[in-house]
């Protein structure tokens, strides 16, 4: 159900140009830009994946993963197809390909559904969610209508016009900030790094809750000063923002060992030097579950996978010290 796509321009020669993203792509007639899903048909650019689905889940919350956003619910998960990058450890490859399976799931039918479902809200995930703006725009402002949270699992490659039109909406995200080189962007995932530093930092401003994942990749982007910088950069941003190092497996066209736990564990030092929250994923039997108070060090919520168990946390505050945290409840 392709419907005609925002945030493009009509060129000569029945060429368009999108502004979605930062690759701002032409395309020809009969073509599709680099995300493979908006496509040109005779000077009109269509979001081709409007009002379809390739993959549904009701997920925990933490899944997301989102530790400090409504911890211990669930929330209704929809992926479509295509991205704005090509990275070469992608887990949800299958998800590039325009022709993978999708089925009919209109705007108001996934707001039902969500509510049938008790979920809090709906995430937008699995795939690069921004690549059918169209659809998460149009289904977010009917489930916020419907009292439901809206949340984005994205590599946050935007365009600064079209997300200012989205975050309104915008509950919370989980930004994957894959590195502070560029080269790295470039060569890996075949974009650039300034444009998600600009969308995490203008996420913050809108007052959006953020938290952010680092997918350290044996050899690439997990050595000690990367890892530093990275951190660094966070704490410039906020100190009480959460952040994930995650593990990384063989996935995709990327066949490096995984993540050492050494690794992980040096990671989560020197976060923890000058982040307040800090977690390890995709990785059992190592600190970086739970999450602890800052400023007294009572346990706030136990974690076991995916399974939570409440302890001193009360609202958005400590029960033992009654000091306010950054938690969304």
């Amino acid at each position: 159900m392709a419907t005609e796509a925002r945030h493009y321009e009509k060129l000569e020669d029945r060429k368009v140009q999108c502004h979605l993203c930062p690759h701002e792509c032409t395309v020809a007639d009969g073509k599709t830009g680099y995300c493979r899903v908006r496509r040109n048909e005779g000077g009109t650019l269509l979001a081709t994946t409007y009002g379809r689905v390739a993959a549904t889940g009701m997920d925990p919350v933490e899944k997301k993963p989102l530790y400090h956003f409504h911890p211990g619910t669930y929330i209704m998960s929809l992926g479509q197809a295509g991205c704005t990058f090509r990275c070469e450890f992608c887990q949800n490859w299958h998800l590039l390909r325009p022709d993978i399976p999708q089925q009919d799931l209109p705007p108001e039918e996934a707001v039902r559904l969500a509510g049938r479902e008790g979920s809090i809200g709906i995430a937008y995930t699995y795939n690069e969610p921004y690549v059918g703006f169209e659809y998460v725009l149009d289904t977010s402002r009917l489930a916020r209508e419907a009292g439901l949270k809206n949340v984005l699992v994205t590599n946050g490659y935007y365009m600064p016009g079209p997300f200012e039109e989205l975050a309104p909406l915008t509950d919370a995200m989980n930004v994957d900030l894959k590195s502070m080189r560029d080269a790295f962007y470039r060569k890996y995932c075949h974009g650039e790094l300034a444009p998600v530093q600009r969308s995490i930092e203008t996420a913050l401003e809108r007052g959006i809750h953020v938290e952010l994942t680092n997918l350290l990749i044996t050899g690439l982007n997990d050595s000690e000063d990367e890892i530093c910088d990275w951190v660094d950069y966070v704490a410039g941003l906020g100190c009480d923002i959460p952040v994930h190092f995650s593990r990384y497996h063989p996935a995709y066209k990327m066949e490096l060992p995984p993540t050492p736990t050494a690794t992980l564990s040096l990671a989560y030092r020197i976060a923890s030097r000058k982040l307040n929250y800090v977690y390890l994923g995709n990785v059992s039997g190592m600190e970086g579950s739970d999450s602890v108070c800052p400023h007294c060090g009572a346990v706030l919520i136990q974690r076991w996978g995916y399974e939570t168990r409440m302890g001193k946390l009360e609202g958005s505050h400590c029960r033992s010290c009654g000091q306010g945290l950054n938690f969304v409840v």
